[in-house]
């Protein structure tokens, strides 16, 4: 059995990895890990990185993969680099090569890790040639997932009101590490390979495959017809790049009559207005007073809920 090795998780990472934290309150750190210090900011990314919701998990890559050279550089080189946050760094960020180089001279990283990042140097240098690696490490040097990690051990997650001012310790399992993540995976397949998956592909590969550029692939995953609701919703909140994607929304009469997501689709700059403007007509009194103040949506929708206000109090 592999040794578990104990990662500190200061209270500001743990009041979003915690047991009960809703995912958009996970969604909400992610977008402000760059208020935090240096260390807290990609062990928050990290734990995220393996959380069982593929959006969070998928935002979190994304969160990763946006940090600056210098940023990670720093923590790289820190008392405070752990193990198994240089694999994530090795997996997410290889095509870095500043950053592989960093790893590459860390005594931590892990020997899969290190294999995994030779190969890769060694292809993007376009040479056959490879010195013969360790039996156990050509095996096992395979791409590096950012995801799939063990789970946190969330009994030694505290409650909110019991956060310490020190540090709640987790424990990771390396052992459990995988080398082919989805996302990764995802960077390499072929468009139809991507529209297939799209059309019949899990909750995880829908949450990847849903921000793919070409419009067919994020297009299959609306057609997917294992799409629920919520994740419908989940799209819309975290912004739909192309407007493909919000036409077979509001084209879904089943979607439509959710309340939340008629409420994103205004919030939603890709909307057309006809249909943006139709949906205002269904809010309830309290969020067509939010669009008449909000400065996030166009004027016409709030000039409209202004309009309808006026006329409710004749």
């Amino acid at each position: 059995m592999a040794e578990k090795i104990k990662l500190k998780v200061s209270p500001s990472v743990a009041r979003f990895v915690r047991p009960g934290v809703t995912v958009d309150e996970k969604l909400s750190g992610i977008a402000g890990a760059g208020l935090l210090q240096l260390s807290d900011r990609i062990v928050l990314l990290f734990c995220l990185i393996r959380d069982t919701e593929s959006i969070v998990s998928t935002a979190a890559v994304r969160g990763l993969e946006a940090q600056p050279d210098e940023v990670l550089m720093e923590y790289i080189h820190s008392s405070e680099a752990h193990p198994s946050v240089l694999v994530v760094l090795a997996s997410a960020l290889h095509a870095r090569t500043v950053i592989a180089e960093a790893l590459l001279a860390h005594e931590l990283l892990s020997d899969q890790a290190r294999e995994f990042l030779l190969r890769q140097a060694i292809s993007q240098a376009g040479t056959t040639e490879y010195p013969a690696p360790d039996e156990g490490a050509a095996e096992t040097a395979q791409e590096l997932p950012p995801d799939d990690l063990s789970e946190m051990d969330e009994n030694l997650l505290p409650d909110e009101d019991e956060l310490p001012e020190e540090e709640v310790v987790e424990e990771i399992d390396e052992k459990s590490e995988q080398f082919l993540s989805k996302y990764k995976m995802a960077q390499i397949m072929g468009i139809s390979e991507k529209i297939k998956m799209a059309l019949s592909g899990d909750k995880e590969w829908r949450a990847i495959l849903v921000k793919d550029a070409n419009k067919l692939v994020s297009g299959g995953v609306i057609k997917n017809p294992r799409l629920s609701d919520g994740e419908v919703l989940q799209f819309l909140k975290l912004g739909v790049q192309n407007d493909e994607i919000v036409r077979l929304i509001c084209a879904n009469r089943e979607w439509i009559k959710n309340y939340n997501i008629r409420k994103a689709l205004i919030n939603c700059p890709k909307t057309p207005l006809a249909n943006s403007l139709r949906y205002l007509g269904t809010m309830n009194e309290k969020d067509v007073a939010g669009y008449a103040k909000s400065k996030n949506v166009a004027s016409v929708i709030s000039t409209q809920a202004k309009r309808m206000l006026m006329a409710k109090k004749r």
